[in-house]
């Protein structure tokens, strides 16, 4: 008995280890200026971030915990926690995976990957580097979780046909991933419609009377440093996730046959590549009324409408649990919101960072960076933004070049799987781990913070 209780403790170490440093937190007086259930989301949300980035228990678990820990901590009552679990967001992720599942069972996925792989070249870099490429210039105009929802399926179609054994291939499989999610990313920056919190941002400025800042004089500040992400981005994923297979050659020949042997399109398929124009139209030019997950349902609609797909299969290859994760860190990213948590969080910061830099303007920009980057991988970058855009825009410093770098900033969130839900897009894949993120997540958020600063600092003042 005594020994399988060791063997377990060793086991679940992680999660032993999470709890009694909850537990202790919790025992502890709560900090001057910060409510009771703001100081208790915070522990909630330390115990999420360990949970997911050392996956002592499966997601789904840390999921359901999250959600009942708010609850038994008198966050909120059992409906005001479910009512913030669900969002659009949380619908887009759901319809997202339905869409990529409805790709792959019409064969799709397999002739956008040998069209890319017709332009890139047969060498797992030039693949990578198109990957990144692609995404990050497609996502500048129509949004990252767009962009990664029509990839995934891509990548998983290479991985596929290079081994049935996984295992084997981790390195390739996280590399091909993650060129796709850090792709969308980085590219979500370079104009408005890249993501809603530049629009947020932009709303704020034109709210305070400040500027009034159009897509083309966003893309004059954010481009340049999207287009030197992108080459830096492919050269931290390589080193980081240097691949088993340096060419993917056998994957191609696999490819090409598969291609071949399915002939030309079929209507069936036709069909499913006119509603995916019609989705994607949606998510263009009516996400803002309709909203992106309402969209997307309306295509899983259809495309079960028109027999295109069974729902037994949809069901069998949609991770619920995903969706759950993807939920509790909504619902727990608006109670750090409702509780003052993360305004109590940024105000502390920016007094404390204030005391090392006698330069003011030098001293905001770093700190809105940091503590940007920082927050957006515990909330959504939107969220983010709309906790931090009054901040920063009544501390001082540049009236545009501050609002601009903390929307910038907000796409810095490479550490978490709940940081974007391109990130939670990828790990459906089932071929990801939380600490996968860590592993170039960090290079990456560093690379973008410094590549910031030195535009904001040195270069817009120059030429803006």
């Amino acid at each position: 008995m005594l020994e399988n209780i060791i063997y377990w403790l060793k086991q679940k170490k992680w999660l032993v280890f999470s709890f009694l440093v909850s537990l202790f937190l919790y025992f502890l007086p709560k900090p001057d200026g910060l409510e009771i259930s703001g100081y208790r989301i915070i522990i909630i949300v330390l115990l999420f971030i360990s949970l997911i980035l050392f996956e002592p228990i499966p997601l789904p678990a840390t999921a359901m915990l999250i959600i009942v820990l708010q609850v038994l901590f008198g966050i909120g009552s059992a409906n005001e926690i479910a009512s913030s679990f669900m969002s659009d967001s949380v619908f887009f992720i759901m319809g997202s995976l339905m869409l990529a599942t409805t790709i792959i069972s019409q064969g799709l996925d397999s002739r956008l990957a040998l069209g890319i792989i017709n332009l890139t070249g047969h060498k797992t870099w030039k693949i990578s580097f198109g990957f990144i490429l692609f995404c990050a210039l497609l996502s500048s105009f129509i949004g990252e979780h767009t962009v990664t929802a029509m990839m995934m399926p891509v990548a998983l179609t290479l991985i596929k046909n290079t081994t049935l054994e996984f295992k084997k291939n981790k390195k390739l499989s996280a590399l091909l991933l993650f060129s796709i999610a850090y792709g969308s990313a980085i590219g979500s920056i370079g104009t408005p419609s890249g993501g809603g919190r530049n629009v947020i941002m932009i709303g704020y400025l034109e709210q305070f009377g400040l500027a009034e800042i159009t897509y083309l004089s966003w893309m004059k500040y954010a481009y340049p440093i999207l287009l030197i992400q992108i080459p830096i981005t492919a050269i931290i994923l390589w080193r980081t996730f240097l691949p088993e297979k340096l060419i993917l050659d056998s994957a191609v020949r696999k490819l090409k046959i598969q291609v071949a042997h399915s002939g030309k399109l079929s209507n069936e398929q036709i069909i499913s590549i006119l509603i995916f124009i019609l989705i994607f139209l949606g998510w263009v030019f009516f996400s803002p009324i309709l909203g992106l997950g309402i969209i997307s349902l309306i295509g899983v609609i259809i495309y079960l409408s028109f027999g295109l797909i069974e729902w037994k299969e949809l069901n069998k290859n949609t991770n619920w649990g995903v969706i759950m994760l993807f939920g509790a860190a909504i619902s727990v990213g608006v109670q750090m919101k409702e509780t003052g948590a993360a305004l109590w969080i940024a105000n502390n910061f920016i007094n404390y960072v204030n005391n090392f830099f006698t330069n003011p303007n030098f001293s905001y920009s770093v700190i809105s960076v940091i503590i940007t980057s920082s927050l957006t991988n515990i909330l959504s970058n939107a969220a983010t933004i709309a906790v931090l855009g009054p901040i920063v825009i009544n501390i001082g410093g540049d009236s545009i070049i501050l609002p601009m770098i903390t929307a910038l900033s907000s796409a810095f969130g490479f550490l978490t799987i709940v940081a974007s839900p391109s990130y939670m897009i990828i790990h459906s894949s089932g071929l990801l781990k939380g600490s996968d993120f860590l592993k170039g997540g960090w290079k990456m958020m560093i690379m973008s913070i410094i590549i910031l600063l030195i535009f904001s600092n040195l270069i817009w003042p120059i030429f803006f």
